[in-house]
């Protein structure tokens, strides 16, 4: 295909206006001029690609300027390493490769963390606020709310050292606020739906006093967000993408810790009282059924919006 191959000839017979989709189509560009490096990477850059660039001579100079990421050697001259953002001190293309795809995987759990906390926060803003309405007390004490945000941010501390699946670091991924948006509407009202869900099962089957049904919504709570966690990490299906060893390890022990918290002798000074079997099934239940429900919502989410 002769748009594959562009020449410094070539270049001079584009205008400025053609020039950014033409160079998005082509794989190599031969003899060129050192002004049309710099040009070249500006019109990559109006037709919207991130643009890196390797030189270490003078004349690479302006396109190690313009470029993203400039990239030369130790050895290249002393402007080509004043103008790079990266120098190279080993003679290896492999030190490239490896930080890209560190960078890839450090920006997806990024995001993994930006798209938990904003779902999750947005629900229970909703739910707070509803069910304020409905009983005479506080939904949960101030100290029950510290610790569960505190309980549920242990695990996602390790999303930094979770495990990303090989297809999402094939290709370079952008920043889309729209994406973020959507899934904080999707998933907050699915987590605020589930949490009214709980409130019926508590206010209207078990009819529960104050401090049961805090420490009810509290074990469901926390039981909830370990489980959107391990959900949410990844755009396959969750039992088919192995989380690290440590986000599963903490994972498990604040849901086991959350379980056993209502029957320590320290919990009246927290306010929780232990939980009939029968009701801290309902809510194991609950947050099962909630993890299913993410997990079909998941996947029909990110099949009509992709990272």
């Amino acid at each position: 295909n002769s748009e594959q191959v562009l020449s410094g000839k070539d270049l001079q017979r584009i205008s400025d206006e053609a020039l950014p989709q033409l160079a998005a189509r082509t794989a190599l560009f031969a003899e060129v001029e050192p002004h049309q490096k710099e040009r070249l990477i500006r019109s990559l850059h109006a037709g919207g690609q991130v643009v890196g660039y390797l030189g270490d001579g003078i004349n690479d100079a302006p396109a190690l300027r313009a470029a993203d990421v400039g990239i030369t050697v130790d050895s290249g001259v002393d402007v080509a390493r004043e103008a790079a953002d990266i120098v190279l001190l080993d003679k290896d293309l492999d030190v490239l490769l490896n930080g890209i795809r560190e960078g890839r995987r450090t920006y997806l759990n990024t995001l993994k963390y930006i798209l938990i906390t904003t779902s999750a926060n947005f629900g229970n803003m909703f739910s707070l606020a509803g069910v304020s309405l409905m009983i005479p007390y506080l939904p949960l004490l101030p100290k029950q709310v510290l610790l569960l945000n505190f309980l549920s941010d242990v695990p996602a501390i390790f999303i930094a050292s979770d495990k990303v699946d090989p297809e999402m670091l094939e290709k370079p991924k952008k920043w889309n606020i729209n994406l973020i948006r959507r899934f904080m509407f999707v998933f907050g009202a699915q987590s605020s739906l589930f949490d009214y869900l709980t409130f019926a099962l508590l206010l209207l089957v078990f009819r529960v006093q104050e401090s049961v049904f805090q420490t009810a919504w509290f074990v469901e709570s926390v039981m909830t967000e370990v489980l959107i966690l391990l959900v949410i990490r990844t755009t396959r299906r969750a039992w088919e993408s192995r989380p690290s060893r440590w986000l599963l390890l903490s994972g498990g022990v604040i849901v086991a810790l959350t379980l056993l918290l209502p029957y320590l002798p320290f919990a009246p000074v927290l306010g929780f009282s232990p939980l009939p079997p029968g009701l801290l099934a309902g809510m194991a239940g609950i947050a099962v059924l909630y993890a299913l429900l993410s997990e079909y919502v998941k996947g029909r989410f990110f099949r009509y919006a992709p990272i």
